[in-house]
């Protein structure tokens, strides 16, 4: 057992409500702690441009979409957690070097329960092919793929459960988890 995480309210919108985790705090307010979501904004700061395309994704999910998987990056080799932003649409801004252009190589993890439910982890510039070969998002990404797991068992368990014929999740606020 290394710490505890608690699970963070971030924003709902109109087909997804998206929660994050906080790592290693049972004694504060959970309001008054960053989760990795919110950590992960703030260390993008300086990638304004690509993190706005993802906080974009976000919220064109969130309010058109719903959390399905066509809409999230499945990363190679094992691992549940998946990335932003998708592969497969095309998205303004398109980012580009020497006049060629690029993908956006700004990823954020996280777990997709169902259409209704994303928990946002954290991550950073992915610059080689596979987030295990990456410096930069390995411990992001294995990180995202041990919390993925830690939350779908405490969802068997019932420490966290489905309402509203699974639009939603519930637990209780002082919900401390084992990671």
């Amino acid at each position: 057992m290394n710490g505890i995480i608690r699970l963070k309210h971030i924003n709902d919108y109109a087909k997804v409500s998206y929660y994050s985790i906080c790592l290693d705090y049972d004694d504060e307010p959970i309001e008054s702690i960053d989760s990795l979501f919110e950590s992960f904004i703030k260390e993008q700061s300086n990638n304004k441009e690509k993190l706005n395309h993802i906080l974009s994704w976000l919220a064109e999910i969130g309010n058109k979409y719903g959390a399905t998987t066509r809409y999230f990056r499945p990363e190679q080799l094992q691992g549940e957690a998946l990335g932003l932003p998708p592969r497969q649409f095309t998205k303004e801004p398109v980012y580009t070097e020497d006049g060629a252009p690029l993908p956006n190589n700004l990823r954020l993890y996280c777990h997709m329960l169902n259409e209704n439910v994303v928990i946002l982890f954290s991550g950073g510039i992915k610059t080689a092919k596979t987030p295990q070969e990456c410096n930069n998002v390995k411990h992001h990404f294995k990180l995202a793929n041990k919390l993925t797991n830690i939350i779908d068992q405490a969802i068997k368990e019932k420490d966290i459960i489905w309402v509203d014929e699974n639009s939603d999740i519930d637990y209780s606020d002082d919900l401390i988890l084992y990671y």
